[in-house]
């Protein structure tokens, strides 16, 4: 799927799809199981030196557009959004690959949230966001930073920006699956290992947010 995918090949990437749902497998687990580790190779490609950034930026596009072609099939059964239940998902500032976000969006709208990706914005911009809407929640995707102060900076003027004065913060990525004790260190709430993980998570953070409002 990897090499397909960093070739621009949507056919191919959406025929293998095609082929293992005709042969038994769940869109869900798909999405987890073979499309998530296949944007993870297609980074360690690059960082291997096996694949330019450029076919690594094509590769991910050619993801995300076999993710919005599965949209039907994955959402047919999502529950009914629930304005309460609002989340932010943003790539740390700096970041420029969100793909991991996207797929943990795609979750979070099937089990009713209301949720805001895709947008690549400055520390600033963030807070900006923050400041003029509401949201309950929001998660934080981080891919190469392992500076925890630059984290930590971020997830503070988050919270000192944003309307909802009780806002969780959820953070994802392989630092903090490696090392999970670094989600108090940089202040946030909860961390997420995958995209249906992530739901789990929200869900239980959002309850217990509500009380700091």
């Amino acid at each position: 799927m990897a090499e397909a995918a960093r070739h621009n090949d949507l056919a191919a990437v959406i025929g293998l799809m095609d082929r293992l749902c005709d042969a038994g497998a769940a869109l869900d687990q798909l999405y987890l199981d073979l499309v998530s580790p296949a944007a993870a190779l297609l980074g360690q490609m690059w960082h291997d030196d096996t694949a330019s950034i450029a076919e690594v930026t094509v590769g991910l596009a050619c993801l995300q557009r076999m993710i919005h072609a599965f949209g039907p099939a994955f959402h047919q059964d999502d529950l009914r959004p629930d304005p309460r239940r609002r989340i932010l998902l943003a790539p740390l500032p700096g970041e420029q690959h969100s793909f991991a976000l996207v797929l943990v969006a795609e979750f979070l709208r099937r089990a009713g949230w209301d949720a805001d990706n895709g947008r690549v914005l400055s520390c600033a911009g963030l807070c900006d966001v923050l400041r003029r809407e509401w949201f309950a929640l929001a998660g934080i995707s981080v891919s190469c930073t392992t500076r925890l102060d630059t984290i930590a900076a971020t997830i503070h003027a988050m919270r000192q920006a944003s309307r909802n004065r009780g806002l969780g913060i959820m953070v994802g990525g392989p630092l903090f699956t490696l090392h999970p004790e670094f989600v108090a260190q940089v202040g946030a709430d909860a961390m997420a290992t995958d995209a249906r993980h992530a739901v789990a998570q929200a869900d239980s953070l959002v309850g217990l947010m509500a009380g700091r409002a």
